[in-house]
């Protein structure tokens, strides 16, 4: 059988997917990049913010058409969005012949094979019994009009059979989540079908969230905090790295939590140490750190081990006080400034990543201006600045979302050409710099050009080096190579290697 499938949002909904990949490789299906000749279409969904939930759904009513080209053919609703809004999506797409949610990876084989979900009934989690789905949060069916319409105020809403008036009335008016919180896990001997390029893997060293955000709706929708063993990674990056992969990317909600569920405090400095022995990795890199978890032990490992990228990601979302309360976020921006100073003193030359949400409910101007004068102050080297969603189920649905959507956009724009202007100024004051980075192969965007990334530059995320006066012929993905920047293009940079 061959199956299609379409994977959406972050890298760890893409880990999901690999495995999902691998099982059904493994049950001895053909996996196809050809829609429309695949006996099966399965979307991994998305479902964080109105955007994400947007495009899953655009994508779900595209490969539902493409069902109806081929009698037979199936159509599975796997992820996020499936795992939130289950029985809306059965009711309202009838081609869906299948859903599963986030904890329920392993059922894909059971869907192909004949078994699975009939309309409102859940495939059973790995040894439980399968169960209704109950009722999920609303959700509603928008189709755009134009391709630069990109939330749900700027669509049209069709009254087509794919769609609901926001003013009819839905039996589906509460936010429940199923009847059960996700477990699944995957481990090592987990098959995986990977759909990086083959010299870079993530690897999901934990799953689910404790912490209580208001504007985030992931624990509901990915379950309790659960990690790894230390030797079941090793175990993962050793065999992955025997592949080729030379930049390992750990990945979870919270990568400092790693370990604290399992009653181990310090398990990510070792598993650092552990993962720094393993023959063939080059870079070893960490995303989605905590500010309240991450250690001086933690820091310490990442100055001090060699393959560990001095690179930090932290996602702050906010440096106002008040709004970091309204957000239950812990911590202060004087918190935030000790450790972000604490990290430079002990990396001189880390490289500073986050994010932040603009127009929280309640932000002001005067919290606007004190987000810009940290980012100003800070001088972080990559930044994100996204607008806030009023996500049903959070506990900041409960607030007044009074900023309006235009005000938002403004302020993200303010904020991100206060970033522009400081990325460009550094960006600039790089050229004639020595640098090794990693080839990461041909740009699609240039033909017979090249680039790469230095250690302080995580792939899809951050901008990239471009290489200029470099014979294809001496380059390959994965290749760590010396190079001198030469020039700099707003956020990315032009490099030419060095003999």
């Amino acid at each position: 059988m061959k199956i299609g499938f379409v994977s959406l949002g972050c890298p760890k909904n893409l880990v999901d997917s690999e495995v999902m990949l691998g099982l059904a490789e493994q049950a001895g299906h053909e996996i196809t990049a050809d829609a429309e000749g695949a006996d099966v279409l399965v979307v991994n969904t998305c479902a964080f913010i109105d955007r994400a939930k947007q495009e899953s759904v655009d994508t779900i009513l595209e490969m539902a058409e493409l069902k109806k080209l081929a009698p037979g053919r199936r159509l599975v609703v796997t992820g996020c969005l499936a795992e939130r809004y289950r029985a809306t999506l059965q009711e309202e797409i009838p081609e869906i012949d299948a859903v599963l949610g986030t904890g329920e990876v392993t059922g894909l084989v059971q869907i192909l094979t004949g078994g699975g979900a009939r309309a409102g009934v859940a495939p059973a989690r790995p040894g439980e019994p399968a169960v209704p789905s109950g009722p999920a949060a609303p959700l509603h069916f928008y189709r755009r009009d134009t391709p630069d319409s990109r939330s749900p105020e700027a669509a049209s809403r069709s009254r087509d059979s794919r769609s609901r008036s926001s003013d009819e009335p839905s039996r589906h008016d509460l936010p429940v989540f199923g009847l059960d919180l996700p477990t699944y896990l995957y481990d090592a001997d987990t098959p995986r079908r990977r759909a990086t390029p083959g010299h870079y893997a993530y690897v999901k060293i934990a799953e689910g969230c404790d912490y209580k955000c208001a504007f985030c709706i992931i624990p509901k929708m990915r379950g309790h905090y659960r990690s790894r063993s230390i030797e079941s990674v090793v175990a993962e990056a050793t065999r992955l790295a025997a592949d080729g992969v030379k930049e390992l990317l750990l990945i979870s909600q919270d990568t400092t939590f790693y370990g604290i569920d399992r009653g181990e405090r310090g398990a990510l400095p070792r598993l650092l140490r552990a993962l720094n022995a393993v023959d063939g990795l080059e870079w070893i890199r960490l995303l989605y750190l905590y500010p309240t978890t991450i250690t001086d032990e933690v820091i310490d490992a990442i100055a001090d081990l060699d393959k560990v990228c001095k690179y930090i990601d932290l996602p702050l979302q906010h440096a106002s006080d008040p709004v970091l309360r309204r957000m239950k976020r812990p911590g202060t921006r004087a918190s935030y400034e000790r450790l972000l100073d604490n990290i430079r003193a002990r990396i001189p030359d880390v490289a500073l990543r986050t994010t932040f949400i603009a127009g929280f409910p309640g932000e002001t101007d005067a919290d606007v201006d004190a987000l810009e004068s940290f980012i100003t102050a800070v001088g972080f080297e990559h930044l994100g600045v996204f607008t806030y969603s009023h996500e049903e189920g959070t506990s900041a649905f409960g607030l007044a979302d009074d900023v309006p959507e235009d005000e938002k956009l403004a302020r993200q724009a303010r904020l991100m050409a206060t970033q522009q202007a400081l990325v460009a100024r550094r960006q600039q004051a790089r050229v004639g710099q020595r640098v090794r980075l990693m080839v990461d192969g041909p740009a699609p965007e240039h033909e017979w050009v090249w680039r790469g990334r230095l250690a302080g530059q995580a792939p899809d995320i951050d901008p990239v080096v471009y290489l200029t006066d470099a014979d294809p012929a001496d380059l390959c993905a994965g290749r760590l190579l010396d190079a001198e920047i030469v020039g700099a293009s707003e956020y990315d940079l032009v490099a030419r290697p060095l003999a």
